[in-house]
């Protein structure tokens, strides 16, 4: 279909600040307003204007303000699933917006990313080393916004708030029924490293003793003093989907790759249990976690 009518400040443009939140040159922004996203705002308007309904009295109805309706219906925002919910019955849409859902649930993340989180929704194992900062699934939102708000180029404000939900919303992994079973390994670097301040590490270890209590996980320290460390290539992920081979997750730089070729595979695998047997044991790091919150 097409766009039948362009309401007022309708220009498809985005006003970008940097990573830090900081404003930087206004343009049309390189992952919003494409894609699924306009997909979805299009046809959310065409449903809006088939009810009969303007902005505002949608936002009313919706609790979302007239402007975040214009950013929903323009491609340049994220519309959580809840409101995709209301607003398909409230604009008698008959399914069609509930239908685009996952899609553009998956657009809250960076390109690189999103094959990747597909995957790791799907997963029952997932093994995770990480060498740089606290790995995602296990990061508070304080957390995140110190990550985010460090990387360059900068993103802007709506940017950072955006990722920090997606990334939350990816945590729901740990209460998934059947329960997927989730490995960390963490060099020890990164508990030494106080991203975004003190109070910010110390909630952040205090995250790390909660999940790692779970049943279905378990979070391994690999110690700056370990002689031998099978790991020296850098960070990685490992996912099991049920009934599918595993593959393999690598990112850097903004670049990641899928590795799903059995023999490289199994040899990130192999890798993967080295590291663990290297590591102290998840009881031991436990107790190491504890002791480095008491340090702070």
């Amino acid at each position: 279909m097409s766009e039948l009518v362009r309401e007022p400040g309708e220009t498809g443009e985005t006003t970008e600040q940097g990573e830090s939140g900081q404003d930087v040159v206004p343009g049309p922004s390189p992952e919003l307003g494409t894609g699924i996203l306009r997909v979805f705002g299009r046809q959310m308007k065409l449903c809006r204007l088939r009810a009969g309904l303007e902005r505002p009295e949608v936002g009313a109805r919706t609790g979302y303000s007239p402007s975040t309706i214009a950013a929903y219906e323009q491609g340049r925002r994220v519309p959580p699933p809840r409101f995709i919910d209301v607003v398909d019955e409230l604009l008698d849409a008959g399914g069609l917006l509930k239908e685009m859902k996952e899609e553009v649930a998956r657009a809250q993340y960076p390109a690189f990313f999103r094959d990747a989180a597909r995957l790791e929704a799907e997963a029952v194992e997932l093994w995770v080393y990480g060498t740089h900062a606290v790995p995602g699934l296990l990061q508070t939102d304080e957390y995140m916004r110190a990550v985010f708000e460090m990387w360059r180029p900068l993103l802007d404000e709506e940017t950072v708030q955006q990722r920090i939900a997606a990334r939350l919303a990816r945590q729901g992994v740990f209460a998934r029924r059947p329960a997927p079973l989730v490995s960390f390994v963490i060099d020890e670097s990164v508990l030494r490293r106080p991203l975004g301040g003190r109070a910010v590490m110390r909630g952040q270890l205090e995250q790390l003793l909660l999940v790692g209590a779970y049943r279905n996980v378990e979070i391994q320290i690999m110690p700056l003093n370990r002689e031998d460390n099978a790991g020296v290539d850098g960070p990685f992920t490992v996912l099991h989907r049920d009934g599918e081979d595993q593959v393999a997750y690598l990112e850097a730089q903004g670049r990641s790759t899928i590795v799903s070729e059995r023999t490289e595979v199994r040899g990130i695998v192999s890798r993967y249990g080295i590291i663990r047997a290297q590591a102290l044991t998840p009881r031991e790091s436990l107790a190491f976690i504890e002791k480095s919150l008491g340090e702070l």
